[in-house]
């Protein structure tokens, strides 16, 4: 039996073209985003629906990519697999960020405890995904035991977001915090991660 967990990032949205900070703000995917997924889904990238049980983050834009890549499928939501809130920093570019009062704090927290006005902070975040992470594997751990007597795929689908992906491949891989920012995939894309006896094992890019 295979057991793996499908991430996937969300398509392009208006704050993607924009290079906005941005997480909270639920903002729907551009015409050029759909047109990017459905043409990766044209070439065959994404995992077949099959049996999976389908999860998103519940905001509009993770909602929008798993029904253009998988129709009208049900899915359930899991709220702590949210992007992080960057409160009242959200929609602005990084050079707007320069003119805010707590940039150079910002810039040189070395814990993750600087706390986006409103927002916030990536110690918090990273907890919180931790959170929504064991609650996914939780449901997931449920579909193995299911499938453990007819050796079928335990297959789980989620589609939420850069950051939130890269948090989990975090926790999941003990990836440093430092190279959090190279983990994040591209719109669209993310990664497979495989499971034997409830313990993660290796990945793949989507």
């Amino acid at each position: 039996m295979k057991s793996c967990i499908h991430f996937i990032r969300h398509g392009i949205t208006e704050g993607i073209q924009n290079k906005w900070y941005y997480g909270a703000t639920d903002m729907p995917l551009v015409q050029e985003g759909i047109d990017e997924l459905e043409g990766f889904k044209a070439e065959g990238i994404y995992p077949p629906l099959g049996d999976a049980d389908c999860y998103t983050s519940g905001m509009i834009r993770a909602n929008e990519t798993f029904e253009t890549i998988y129709g009208k499928e049900k899915y359930r939501v899991i709220p702590n697999l949210r992007e992080m809130s960057f409160g009242d920093w959200e929609c602005k570019t990084f050079d707007q960020l320069k003119e805010m009062p707590g940039f150079d704090e910002w810039m040189n927290d070395q814990t993750g405890g600087f706390v986006f006005p409103g927002g916030d902070s990536a110690m918090s975040f990273y907890e919180r995904v931790a959170d929504g992470l064991e609650e996914l594997r939780g449901y997931h751990h449920i579909k193995e035991n299911l499938y453990k007597e007819s050796g079928d795929d335990a297959v789980t689908i989620l589609v939420c977001h850069g950051g939130v992906i890269s948090a989990c491949m975090c926790h999941l891989f003990g990836i440093p915090a430092e190279d959090f920012w190279k983990w994040i995939p591209k719109p669209g894309r993310g990664y497979t991660a495989y499971f034997e006896n409830g313990q993660p094992t290796h990945f793949e890019e989507i």
